[in-house]
């Protein structure tokens, strides 16, 4: 709808610019209002026209030119371009700073248009409520306001470009708008524009143009308040609601915001009051006494120049000072810290940018509340020095999101209001090389000789790292090597992928790992004695997000990641004498797995034999496709978040159990004797109780447990001290009253 009211108006300015090339029957600006009708339609036949209903015409046929009102058309282009009024000041301070640019680069070759006093001045004036923004640049002719001004979508800063052609492209001019609809930005907060403007040739005229956004404008000679030299000096009428703009403040926190990069001097006319002790000649005084002195008030009103801070991304590198980096990193960002790494690079090609990238040294507060925060402004985007935007996504993954920086760029497709990023081929590229320069960057530090300066960078956004292996399928293999984890061999000190591999045993050909909520969890799982008695290392994933990281990974260097805490773990392949004792214990102690499993019920899937396990009598594993238990327990958190009450689907353990262990011999001792008094089944439930506390799941009745573990402690000490008759008053509601304390100390 846009491009076509932009199309449209393409035509409906044939009247407001007195095209010469296409006058109609309709031939001035004041006659426009006798088009008031919409629907109305210009009819010619066969005469040259950018817009046609058809490319052909036959003898019968007729062609017609789409017709607007253009009161209507510059309502929709006003409000259709700008999501937020505050841009009007970037873009008339482009506008602005183009028309000092163009006054520039003439100098060079025309002595009227040398000028020692190119600055951008802004003075607000809450008495009128207006707002005056100008220029001492280049200024503008009567046929340049009504062709400019009076034309909409014509830009004439890209007319200038194009007439002095290649003497641009050495870098001599630094030109931004290319769209011409910036000025039209003046009404998002004003109801009536005057301009005022004197060109630099030679005996000039000053004029005055004004305008309320209707269907008209008025051009005549002004000779009050003359502009020295030539300029432009551009009077904003402001809406009722718009008068916040008169706030000195205001305008200056805007310019920095939008503008602070411009090269031209900005100033903003302020009122200040400053304190000062003078004598005061009201007072007695003694002879011989110091003059009493007052403090009184005193105001002044000046322009004052705005902080302008140095686009030090377009200096090249060598010239920059490790000073300047840090300056422009911590003024730019409102950081505190220093940064630990930094990229300063320009993109050459079918795409052409500059960019400035930083890695924190610690991690920003407002991510520290959410690591992708919506608000967290980590890059920047730039044309021509003029900030354009710094919440748009697709410049960098948001797994990056970490990485601070500037991109500049020409050929960044943005919408005629320069807001909105849009996909395309030009996104890509610069997001390809912004990723590849982070990744750099992060590689960087890992080189660096100092180790803890890594450890550092990993404790900050190790995790964001993590979300790239799972969200950048073609970066994920870069990753992978960036990452570190415990294990258990590396007791306090992180190891990556490559470290573990080259502590590998010969005979080793796949990686193992193990999941828990902490270190000290993972180290105490019974599935580590699979792996302990072969010399192998296991990392330690202790983060939910972990586990999807190896799922997307599969493999590191062509290694398998294995979870030695799955069902059917394979430490020696092929080997065929290992399967047939396993089918043979299995087959031996038939009986007591049934028991197990009619003991435990739906707590377990089944109850397996494995000769794995060296110490434990018993270990909880899950199916391939199962889920650890911290995951478990992740999902049941993210099902409560969203209101539901159970976390349906949740898989069921495999207990797996070590005949040679004497605790399980001793279940299976009282199994055959009968357990008239329900011990052997007390036994197995102590067991996969304390298998299910090592593994890391949680104790569904944690009231059964702690009766569990007293019966237990109680005939001990009736066995060590011979009573056998004690009675115990009240043991059941003493049992009791420990559910919660027990119930608490599981779930902590």
């Amino acid at each position: 709808a846009l491009a076509a009211s932009v199309a449209l108006v393409g035509r409906t300015s044939a009247f407001v610019g007195h095209n010469n090339h296409n006058r109609r029957t309709v031939g001035s600006v004041n006659k426009m209002s006798e088009l008031n009708s919409p629907a109305f339609l210009v009819s010619t036949r066969k005469k040259s026209s950018s817009l046609h209903m058809s490319t052909e015409t036959k003898p019968d046929e007729e062609t017609f030119e789409f017709q607007a009102e253009v009161s209507r058309v510059m309502d929709i282009i006003i409000n259709s371009l700008y999501s937020d009024k505050d841009v009007f000041l970037r873009e008339l301070a482009s506008n602005a700073a183009d028309a000092c640019d163009k006054k520039r680069f003439l100098s060079l070759t025309d002595e009227n248009a040398a000028s020692s006093n190119l600055e951008i001045r802004i003075r607000p004036d809450k008495e009128n409520k207006t707002l005056t923004i100008e220029d001492f640049g280049v200024g503008m002719t009567k046929d340049e306001l009504i062709n400019n001004l009076g034309r909409i979508a014509q830009s004439g800063t890209k007319k200038f470009a194009e007439a002095i052609g290649d003497a641009a492209s050495g870098g001599d001019v630094n030109l931004i708008g290319q769209f011409g609809v910036g000025f039209y930005s003046s009404y998002l907060v004003a109801d009536r524009v005057t301009v005022v403007t004197r060109a630099v040739a030679p005996g000039s005229k000053q004029y005055r143009w004004e305008s309320s956004a209707g269907s008209s404008f008025t051009i005549a000679e002004d000779e009050t308040d003359p502009i020295e030299g030539s300029g432009t000096r551009l009077i904003l009428h402001l809406k009722e609601d718009c008068l916040k703009y008169l706030e000195a403040p205001t305008l200056t926190d805007l310019l920095e915001r939008y503008s602070s990069f411009i090269e031209f001097p900005i100033s903003v006319f302020k009122t200040t009051t400053e304190y000062k002790q003078v004598p005061d000649e009201e007072a007695d005084v003694k002879d011989g006494e110091e003059p009493k002195m007052k403090t009184v008030p005193e105001t002044t009103t000046k322009f004052e120049q705005i902080k302008a801070a140095k686009p030090v991304w377009l200096r090249p590198p060598k010239d920059v000072t490790e000073e300047e980096y840090k300056d422009f990193y911590q003024s730019t960002f409102r950081a505190f810290d220093e940064p630990s790494q930094r990229s300063h690079f320009s993109i050459e090609g079918t795409v052409e940018a500059k960019a400035l990238l930083f890695i924190p040294s610690t991690l920003p507060f407002d991510l520290s509340r959410d690591m992708f925060d919506e608000n967290a402004k980590n890059m920047k985007l730039y044309v021509k020095r003029v900030f354009i935007n710094d919440t748009f996504e697709g410049i960098i993954p948001r797994w990056l999101k970490f990485v601070r920086g500037v991109v500049d760029s020409d050929d960044l497709p943005l919408n005629v209001g320069r807001e909105i990023l849009q996909q395309s081929r030009a996104l890509n590229i610069i997001n390809k090389r912004l990723v590849r320069k982070s990744m750099d960057m992060i590689r960087d530090i890992e080189a660096d000789e100092d180790k803890s300066k890594y450890v550092e960078f990993w404790n900050n956004f190790g995790k964001y790292l993590k979300v790239g292996i799972v969200e950048d399928e073609d970066n994920m293999k870069d990753i992978a090597p960036l990452c570190r984890w415990f294990s258990a061999n590396s007791a306090e000190e992180y190891i990556s992928f490559d470290d573990y591999i080259a502590a590998m045993p010969e005979d080793q050909k796949k990686i193992y790992y193990v999941t828990g909520s902490t270190k000290e969890q993972a180290r105490m799982s019974p599935a580590l004695e699979k792996l302990k008695k072969r010399g192998y290392d296991v990392l330690f994933m202790t983060d939910p997000l972990d586990e999807v990281v190896v799922q997307n990974l599969q493999k590191f260097k062509d290694l398998d990641l294995v979870d030695v805490s799955k069902e059917g773990l394979e430490l020696e392949d092929g080997d065929d004498d290992k399967k047939k004792e396993l089918e043979d214990l299995n087959e031996e102690y038939s009986e007591l797995l049934d028991f197990l499993s009619d003991t435990l019920g739906d707590r377990i899937e089944k109850a397996v034999v494995t000769t794995d396990l060296s110490e434990s009598p018993a270990a909880l594993v899950q199916g391939a496709y199962g889920l650890s238990p911290t995951m478990q327990r992740y999902m049941k958190a993210q099902a409560v978040a969203m209101g539901e009450s159970s976390m349906p689907g949740m898989n069921q353990a495999i207990l797996e159990i070590n005949p040679s262990n004497t605790i399980v011999q001793q279940v299976d001792i009282l199994r055959r004797s009968g357990d008239d008094n329900g011990e052997a089944a007390a036994f197995a439930e102590l067991m996969y109780d304390v298998a299910a506390l090592t593994g890391g799941y949680d104790i569904q009745d944690s009231g059964a447990f702690a009766k569990r573990v007293l019966a237990m402690m109680t005939r001990e000490a009736e066995t060590s001290s011979g009573i056998t008759d004690a009675v115990v008053e009240n043991t059941d509601n003493v049992v009791e009253n420990t559910d919660n304390v027990v119930e608490d100390t599981a779930d902590a």
